[in-house]
C-alpha cells in the first residue's frame, strides 16, 4: 500500500492548511490562534470530543473507531510552535509576522496530523480510540512536559504514542528511525566567574576573570575527551562568553559563560553534569575566582521503544520502500521525550530531500511529503487497531 488514495485527493487542501499556518507563526506557549485553527478544522471533520488549554495552549481530541472492543488507545502527536527567526524564503506564503517563522516544519507536522485526522474521522476503520495531540512550545519551554503534567496520558488513557519530524537531507518521502536513544538530552548551563576588576596595565593588581574563563572553556572539553567512554556520546559546548565591560583596557570583574550539554544516556548525562560543576568550580578557584554555576536539566533523552519502532517501521514500509530502521542518533533534542518517558512509543524522521537545514531562515517544509506523513499516521492506526 503506497499513499492512501483519499489522502492523495486531499493533498491540495492539506497544503493550504500548512501554508496558512506558515503565514501565521506563533512562539512557544503563545499558540492560541494556531490552536483555534486546529480546533476549527477538527470540528469541520465532525470531531466533537475536543479539549483546549492542555499544557497552556495544547489541543487534545478523540476519534472513536467503528468499535472499541479492543480497548486500545493510541496517541498521535504534532507540534505547533515556530521560531524567533526573520524569514528569508521569499515565498508568497512567507510569515506575516517579522521575526517569527516556521523554520523547523512544525506547520507541516500540524497539517499532516490534521490530514490524518480528517481521513480517520471519515473512515473510522479501526477498533479502538485515537487521541490527537497538538502540542505548543517544543522549541523552547517544554510543551510536551507541560501537557504530561496536565495529565495527558492518564486523562485520555493513552497506551502508546507516536510522532514524526521532517528531516532535510533525508530522501524525499523516506523514513528513518531506531530503537533506543534517537535524540539527545538538552541541558543548559550558566557559569558566572567573579574576580577583581582592574586596569589592563596592572594585571597583578586584579584577578583576571577572562583568563579564568578561557581555562574553564578548555577544561570543560576534557569531559568528552577524558571522562566519557569514547564509545558513548556527549557534547559540551560553551556558546556565550561575555564580560561586564567592552573596554580595551579594563580587566572585567565578572564573566558569564553559557552553553549546552547533550548526551544519549542518563548515565553520561549525570557524569557530564557532575564533571562540569566540579571542573568549573576548581578551575575558577585555581585562578583566584569564584564560580557560580546554574545547571538546568531540560529535555531528557528521546528513547524509542523497540517494539513500537518495529511497528512504526512495518507501517512505513507499507507507504514507501525507503525505510532505515537503524539510523544513527543525533545530538539535537526533542520534548516528545517527555511523552516517551510516560508511555511506550516511537519518534520517526520523514525525509524532505534537499533543503536548507532546520532553523535556517531559508528553510521551508516540503509539501510533497504531506500525503506520506498522513498515510503513515493513518495506516499506523488501522494496523495497530484493526477493525473487527
Amino acid at each position: 500500500m503506497p499513499i492512501k488514495n483519499r489522502l492523495a485527493e486531499m493533498h491540495t487542501e492539506i497544503t493550504g492548511w500548512r501554508r496558512h499556518l506558515h503565514e501565521n507563526p506563533e512562539l512557544e506557549f503563545d499558540c492560541q490562534n494556531t490552536a483555534a485553527f486546529v480546533v476549527d478544522r477538527l470540528r469541520d471533520f465532525g470531531i466533537t470530543d475536543i479539549t483546549t488549554g492542555v499544557g497552556q495552549s495544547g489541543v487534545v481530541a478523540r476519534i472513536e473507531g467503528k468499535s472499541n472492543a479492543s480497548g486500545r488507545v493510541i496517541g498521535l502527536r504534532a507540534d505547533m510552535d515556530a521560531l524567533p527567526i526573520l524569514e528569508a524564503t521569499g515565498k508568497d506564503y512567507a510569515s506575516k509576522t517579522p521575526g517569527k517563522m516556521h523554520a523547523c516544519g512544525h506547520d507541516g507536522h500540524t497539517a499532516i496530523l490534521l490530514g490524518a485526522a480528517k481521513y480517520l474521522a471519515e473512515t473510522r476503520n479501526f477498533d479502538g480510540t485515537v487521541v490527537l495531540i497538538f502540542q505548543p512550545a517544543e522549541e523552547n519551554g517544554g510543551g510536551g512536559r507541560a501537557m504530561c503534567r496536565d495529565g495527558l496520558m492518564d486523562r485520555w488513557g493513552i497506551q502508546e504514542v507516536y510522532g514524526l519530524h521532517n528531516m532535510p537531507g533525508l530522501p524525499e518521502g523516506a523514513f528513518a528511525m531506531r530503537p533506543g536513544a534517537l535524540m539527545a538530552s538538552t541541558d543548559q548551563f550558566e557559569i558566572t566567574l567573579t574576580g577583581r576588576g582592574g586596569h589592563a596595565a596592572a594585571p597583578h593588581q586584579a584577578i583576571d576573570t577572562n583568563l579564568a574563563a578561557a581555562q574553564v572553556v578548555v577544561a570543560l572539553q576534557s569531559i568528552a575527551s577524558r571522562n566519557v567512554n569514547p564509545l558513548d556520546h556527549v557534547v559540551v559546548s560553551v556558546c556565550t562568553l561575555r564580560s561586564d565591560t567592552e573596554a580595551f583596557n579594563v580587566i572585567p570583574q565578572t564573566v558569564l559563560l553559557r552553553g549546552t550539554v547533550r548526551a544519549l544516556s542518563n548515565e553520561v548525562r549525570d557524569l557530564a553534569q557532575e564533571r562540569l560543576t566540579r571542573l568549573a568550580a576548581s578551575t575558577a578557584e585555581a585562578y583566584g575566582c569564584v564560580a557560580e554555576i546554574d545547571y538546568l536539566r531540560d529535555y531528557p533523552v528521546t528513547v524509542n521503544d523497540a517494539d513500537s519502532v518495529e511497528i512504526a517501521a512495518e507501517v512505513a514500509e507499507m507507504v514507501t520502500p525507503e525505510v532505515d530502521r537503524d539510523t544513527p542518533p543525533i545530538m539535537a533534542g526533542e520534548d516528545f521525550s517527555f511523552m516517551l518517558e510516560e508511555r511506550p512509543g516511537a519518534y520517526v524522521f520523514l525525509g524532505i530531500g534537499d533543503s536548507p537545514g532546520l532553523h535556517h531562515a531559508k528553510y521551508d517544509f516540503n509539501d510533497a511529503v504531506i500525503p506520506v506523513g498522513c498515510s503513515w499516521f493513518a495506516e499506523l492506526v488501522e494496523r495497530r487497531m484493526p477493525a473487527a
